[in-house]
């Protein structure tokens, strides 16, 4: 698969970045057939989080391939903290606690991307810079990011943490695309010119921050598929004239669309369906003309003024 740079790092990932959100789906068997069908298709870019499962997840996936020291240096695993019940914490004491338990359930030494997983309201900076210097100087973690923040917080992070920040994972779909739309829909007066994030497409390439998109198939927030479903038929239709002129999926396309930006995004995949993951992976072989990227966000009632 196709590789590009994490943010700044020197570290070289896939193209996409393999969910581990619903492992705890499979059966033990099923789970390491997938890991190992996903490492031998070259996405051996793991993306987890603390809250998976209740940390099963995690659990689930080292118990699958049987973690050693021999199977870690095949893969790179980032996962994500700072979600409590009821409460977002990016407290110097959580995000120490959370990554020894991250670290425990997945039967590592290390985590190759440590990412804060939503803003946290009362989040004090310095004690976000004291836990990121306390894990990167213990060896616990070796890059660290953000997910679903915006560029002023970011900025925030940024005065009192010294590591790069190299990926930020945010939302984005076809059917979900405003970091895309308000920047078209300059200076217009409808919903699409809304700036609803802070221009945090171009803050983060500006600032060598790879976009991890989440959700790549979904519409709304988590309201479902927007593939072969009958509220998109423009856009199914849109899609699936590409599909067979290329001779791949529906499934591929959509995952191209999101490479095809010169972001150079990594897109997280969710799917626990081996071959749905092949398809997604097929993406990185294809590269859209600019008239078939237009014509599907164009399909999706995006606008161009």
């Amino acid at each position: 698969m196709r590789t590009i740079k994490l943010g700044s790092s020197t570290l070289e990932v896939p193209a996409i970045a393999v969910g581990c959100m619903r492992i705890n789906s499979l059966d033990k068997n099923e789970a390491e057939h997938f890991i190992q069908t996903a490492i031998e298709e070259g996405a051996n870019f793991f993306d987890h989080a603390d809250i998976y499962g209740g940390g099963e997840c995690e659990e689930i996936f080292a118990d699958a391939i049987h973690m050693n020291a021999a199977v870690r240096e095949k893969m790179i695993l980032q996962s994500k903290c700072g979600i409590r019940k009821g409460m977002f914490d990016f407290s110097k004491e959580h995000i120490l606690n959370s990554v020894d338990g991250i670290l425990k359930r997945l039967k590592t030494e290390y985590l190759d991307v440590l990412l804060l997983h939503r803003p946290d309201a009362l989040v004090e900076p310095e004690e976000v810079a004291e836990a990121f210097d306390i894990l990167e100087q213990s060896g616990k973690v070796r890059h660290f990011g953000i997910s679903n923040q915006k560029p002023m917080q970011i900025e925030l992070l940024k005065k009192y943490v010294k590591q790069p920040l190299v990926a930020n994972q945010l939302q984005l779909s076809i059917t979900n695309a405003n970091m895309i739309s308000n920047g078209i829909n300059v200076n217009m007066e409808n919903d699409s010119a809304v700036d609803r994030d802070g221009s945090v497409l171009d803050y983060c390439r500006l600032n060598d921050i790879t976009i991890q998109p989440w959700s790549p198939f979904q519409y709304g927030f988590f309201e479902g598929v927007f593939l072969d479903n009958d509220k998109f038929p423009e856009l199914n239709q849109a899609i699936n004239e590409i599909a067979n002129k290329y001779g791949v999926s529906n499934t591929t396309i959509t995952i191209a669309w999101l490479l095809r930006h010169p972001a150079n995004m990594q897109p997280v995949t969710g799917t626990m369906n081996i071959d749905r993951l092949k398809d997604c992976i097929k993406a990185s072989d294809i590269q859209l003309t600019r008239e078939e990227w237009y014509s599907i966000y164009r399909a999706a009632g995006n606008i161009l003024p």
